[in-house]
């Protein structure tokens, strides 16, 4: 069993930046994969970013490509999405997800487990 716990979200500007954190229980964090997705109000979950499972590959969807980096400490069982560049219409709340199978990328219903989510509000 792996718990996923979120946490970095906020209230930013637009052009700002914010750094999210996901923090999973458990010894076999490094055997997943680990994706961020995101929920934007009356949206679907859109996929954002994943990694594999060592760190050194990551794929992003096309809209946060050049603006978000992917990345993970195996050591402290911790994804990190760094943010930069936000705009208004990333504006969702954002979900980190672990799959042994998550990379390159991942559709929610597939994920093994996912966190409970955190708040992000760009304003414009």
């Amino acid at each position: 069993q792996v718990q996923l716990v979120e946490s970095g979200g906020g209230l930013v500007q637009a052009g700002g930046s914010l750094r999210l954190s996901c923090t999973a229980s458990g010894r076999t964090f490094s055997s997943y994969a680990m994706d961020w997705f995101r929920q934007a109000p009356g949206k679907e979950h859109e996929f954002v970013a994943a990694i594999n499972w060592s760190g050194r590959l990551t794929n992003y969807a096309d809209f946060v490509k050049g603006r978000f980096t992917i990345s993970r400490d195996n050591a402290k069982n911790t994804v990190y999405l760094q943010m930069n560049g936000l705009k208004p219409e990333d504006t969702a709340v954002y979900y980190c997800a672990a799959a042994r199978y998550g990379y390159p990328t991942l559709k929610r219903q597939d994920a093994d487990y996912l966190g409970q989510g955190t708040q992000v509000t760009v304003s414009s």
